[in-house]
C-alpha cells in the first residue's frame, strides 16, 4: 500500500459552481436524525480508500496508514492525535483537551467532549505557581500565563480511550504504534514548527524538564534547530504504558499520584480526586441547515459552534447568486455576520459557557430574523490548537480539534508529557484569572464540524486559532456553499477577522472590497501576506463512489494524505 502526501490538496473532484438555495434554520431534534446512509460498496470504486488532512505530514501519514491497515476514520483520527502529540508538541499534548465530532455511517452524529475541566477547589492565589511570560511574534508580543497553577484537569487520554471503545475497529496498541515509533525515531523540525518554538521560547526555557523536551541534540544548552530530529523516548514509553495499562494509569494510578503530589507541593490546584472524577461528555451536536446543506457542529457549553451557526444564520438572507467572491457585497456581508457573532457573544454572556436553552433562543428563526433586520442598531463599539479531519470509504467522518494551550512548562516526571495551561489562557478566563467556577467543563471556541450536501457528499472541517476559529470556519463554509469552491480554493482564499472594533484583513482581497471594509470599521489592519493568525482549516470530503478530496491549510503547515488500496 502507498500513501500519497500533498502539502496542498490534489483535487479529486472540484465539482461545479452550484448555488444551493434554502433558508438557514436550526434543525430541531436533528441530533436524532441519521445523516444519509452509506454502504461499504459506495466507497470502493476508486483506488483511494480514505483521506486525512492535518497540520503535519506525520499526523496525516499516521491516519492513512491506519486506514490502509483496516482501521476506520475514528481509529485513524485518534491514532493521528497520538502522533500530533509527538509531531506538534507545542500545539497539542496528552496533557491537554479537545473535541471529536463523529459521524458514523448509519448513526446520528455525536460529539466527544474531552476538553479540560476546572479543579474542584481553588487554592489561594498567594500559594499558586502562576506567572506571566512574553511571547515574541516579531512584530508584536503577547503575554501568556504558565506554571502549576495554570493547569486544568486534562481530558485527551480519557477521550482517546473512550471514543475508541465505542467507535474503534483496530486494537488500541495498533493505532498508537505509529506515534510510539515516531517518538523514538524522531520527527524532523520544519520551519513552521520551529517558528512556534521561537515564539514560545520562554515557556521552553522556564523549567529544566520543559527545556529537555526541546533541546538541540547537536548543540546542548540550545533549543532545537530547523532540520534536527526531535525525539521523545519518554513519551514513547508512556504511550506503550497507556496501551498496556489503560487510562486508569493517568487518572487513578501512579501518574495521578505523582501529578497531584507535585500540584500540592509546587503551587497547583489539581488533586487525585479531580483526576479520578474526570469524565468524557457525550453531547448532541448543534445541527442546522445553511444553503440546503445540513451541518453539525460543537454544541454547548462551548459557544464557538453556536456562534458560527448564528453568523451563518444572520447572513443567510444575502443573495449570493448576485455576487462574486471578493466583491464589496460579499466582504460586507461577512463583516455583518462577524459583527453579529461578536455582539451576541457579549450580549448573551457566552464567554464562560452556553446553556442549551439559551442556544435554542439564540439560533431560533425569530432571533436570527430580528438580528438580520436590526443589526445596524447593534453597535460593536460600546491562540495553540491543531485540527485533524478524516474520511473513510464507508462514509465515516471524524473531525477532531485539540489543544494544550501553550503548555505550562511542567512535565509529568519521566513521561515526556507537558501539561496544559488552560487556567492561564485569557480567552478561556474572560472575567479574569482565578475566578473560574469549580468543577465545570471549560468553554472553548474549538468547533470541529461536519457537513452533508444534498447529493450526500460529506465534509469534515475545523481549525485552530483561538477566537479566529469561528471566523475561519464561517468563511470556509461560505466559500464552499455560496460560491461552489473546491476544498482547496475554499481553504486558501483570503480571510478576515473582527475582534472588538479591530478588523484584520488578510492579503488577497480586491481593492474595492478592502476599501468597503475599512470604511465600515473604526480600526483595521491589512496584513501584507497570508498568516497563521487567520487559522488553519484542515478539511476532507467523500462523495458516493469513493471520490475523496482534501485540503490542508498552508497557513499552518497543512498536509493532505490519501490512503490507497493495493
Amino acid at each position: 500500500m502507498r500513501t500519497d502526501i500533498y502539502s496542498i490538496s490534489t483535487v479529486c473532484n472540484a465539482g461545479s459552481k452550484a448555488r444551493p438555495g434554502g433558508p438557514y434554520r436550526l434543525v430541531a431534534g436533528a441530533a436524532c436524525d441519521i445523516f444519509s446512509l452509506w454502504t461499504e460498496q459506495d466507497g470502493i470504486l476508486g483506488r483511494n480508500i480514505g483521506v486525512a488532512a492535518s497540520g503535519s505530514a506525520e499526523v496525516s501519514r499516521t491516519a492513512v496508514e491506519i486506514l490502509e491497515a483496516g482501521g476506520n476514520a475514528f481509529d485513524a483520527a485518534l491514532g493521528a492525535l497520538c502522533t500530533a502529540a509527538i509531531a506538534e508538541p507545542l500545539l497539542v499534548s496528552l496533557g491537554g483537551g479537545g473535541f471529536m465530532l463523529a459521524l458514523p455511517d448509519g448513526q446520528k452524529p455525536r460529539v466527544y467532549d474531552f476538553f479540560c475541566q476546572t479543579p474542584s477547589r481553588r487554592r489561594p492565589t498567594a500559594e499558586l505557581d502562576f506567572y506571566p511570560i512574553m511571547a515574541n511574534f516579531g512584530t508584536a508580543a503577547q503575554e501568556f500565563h504558565i506554571g502549576m497553577g495554570s493547569i486544568a484537569v486534562p481530558g485527551i487520554v480519557a477521550g482517546i480511550f473512550e471514543a475508541h471503545q465505542e467507535l474503534g475497529r483496530m486494537p488500541l496498541p495498533d493505532i498508537m504504534a505509529p506515534s510510539i515509533e515516531l517518538a523514538r525515531g524522531g520527527v524532523r523540525v520544519d520551519e513552521f514548527h520551529h517558528y512556534i518554538i521561537r515564539i514560545l521560547r520562554p515557556i521552553m526555557q522556564a523549567t529544566p524538564s520543559s527545556f529537555s523536551l526541546f533541546e538541540s541534540p547537536a548543540h546542548p544548552g540550545r533549543l532545537i534547530r530547523v532540520g534536527e530530529l526531535l525525539r521523545n523516548p519518554q513519551a514513547a514509553d508512556s504511550l506503550e504504558a497507556l496501551a498496556r495499562e489503560g487510562q486508569a494509569l493517568f487518572y487513578r494510578g501512579e501518574w495521578a499520584a505523582q501529578f497531584a503530589r507535585d500540584c500540592l507541593e509546587r503551587g497547583g490546584h489539581i488533586t487525585r480526586e479531580d483526576l479520578a472524577a474526570y469524565r468524557v461528555e457525550r453531547r448532541e451536536p448543534v445541527v442546522f441547515r445553511y444553503r440546503g446543506t445540513r451541518c453539525a457542529i460543537n454544541p454547548p457549553p462551548s459557544p464557538g459552534g453556536c456562534l458560527i451557526a448564528f453568523a451563518l444564520g444572520v447572513i443567510s438572507d444575502w443573495d449570493s447568486s448576485q455576487e462574486t467572491w471578493g466583491s464589496p457585497g460579499h466582504a460586507l456581508n461577512l463583516l455583518r455576520g462577524m459583527r453579529a457573532a461578536s455582539v451576541a457573544r457579549h450580549r448573551y454572556r457566552l464567554e464562560s459557557g452556553l446553556e442549551r436553552e439559551k442556544m435554542e433562543r439564540l439560533l431560533g428563526e425569530e432571533t436570527v430574523r430580528e438580528w438580520q433586520q436590526g443589526l445596524e442598531l447593534n453597535s460593536l463599539f460600546s491562540r495553540g490548537t491543531t485540527h485533524i479531519s478524516v474520511a473513510d470509504r464507508a462514509g465515516n467522518i471524524a473531525s477532531l480539534t485539540a489543544s494544550n494551550g501553550e503548555g505550562c512548562a511542567y512535565v509529568l516526571p519521566d513521561s515526556g508529557i507537558m501539561l496544559n495551561n488552560m487556567l492561564g489562557e485569557e480567552d478561556l478566563n474572560f472575567g479574569g484569572f482565578h475566578r473560574w467556577k469549580e468543577n465545570v467543563r471549560l468553554a472553548s471556541m474549538m468547533s470541529p464540524a461536519v457537513a452533508e450536501l444534498a447529493d450526500g457528499t460529506r465534509i469534515a472541517l475545523g481549525t485552530g486559532g483561538s477566537n479566529r476559529i469561528r471566523s475561519a470556519i464561517t468563511q470556509v463554509l461560505v466559500n464552499l456553499l455560496d460560491f461552489g469552491m473546491s476544498l482547496e480554493q475554499a481553504v486558501t482564499a483570503s480571510r478576515m477577522h473582527l475582534e472588538g472594533d479591530m478588523l484584520s484583513i488578510e492579503a488577497g482581497f480586491p481593492e474595492d472590497a478592502v476599501h468597503a471594509l475599512t470604511s465600515a470599521v473604526p480600526r483595521h489592519h491589512v496584513w501584507p501576506e497570508s498568516n497563521l493568525f487567520f487559522g488553519g482549516v484542515h478539511t476532507v470530503s467523500i462523495k458516493h463512489g469513493g471520490i475523496f478530496d482534501g485540503a490542508g491549510d498552508p497557513r499552518r503547515g497543512g498536509v493532505v494524505a490519501f490512503a490507497r488500496s493495493g
